[in-house]
Parts: structure tokens; sequence; C-alpha cells
């Protein structure tokens, strides 16, 4: 079975950046909140499933690629 997660950037401050993400582009009803010095994420509405797990993986992965957070991304498996 396919999996695909989209997320964007809604928010950032001095330590955590928020995402929105969800299943298409258009549609993000879910946050997760990154702690940029430890780089672990939390939901925000402290459901971890599936698509969670997925977008906080790719978030790192691209931070660890361009040593910079993305603005938006997706991940598709």
């Amino acid at each position: 079975m396919a999996s695909l997660v989209y997320f964007r950037k809604v928010a950032e401050s001095g330590d955590s950046i928020e995402y929105a993400f969800g299943p298409d582009a258009t549609e993000m009803p879910r946050r997760l909140s990154m702690d940029t010095k430890s780089r672990r994420s939390r939901p925000v509405d402290g459901k971890i499933s599936h698509a969670f797990l997925k977008a906080s993986r790719k978030i790192n992965a691209m931070y660890d690629e361009t040593a910079q957070w993305p603005d938006r991304g997706m991940s598709f498996s």
C-alpha cells in the first residue's frame, strides 16, 4: 500500500518549528512541533500516527542534506 504525506512550515520560534502535515498538499489538518536543538518532534494533538512519523523523518532527512529546516516537502513510499 502506498503512503503519501505533505508538510509545510507554519510557525518558527527560537527553538522550535511547527509544521502542518496531511494526505495532500491542500489539506494538512494536523501539526507537529520540531525541537530544533534536539531534532525531536511531537504531534501537537498527541496522536502518533504513520503520517506523523513519515513527516517527521522526512523533515529530519531534509535537514541532514541541507543543514536548513525545509519550508515544505512530501514523503512517498
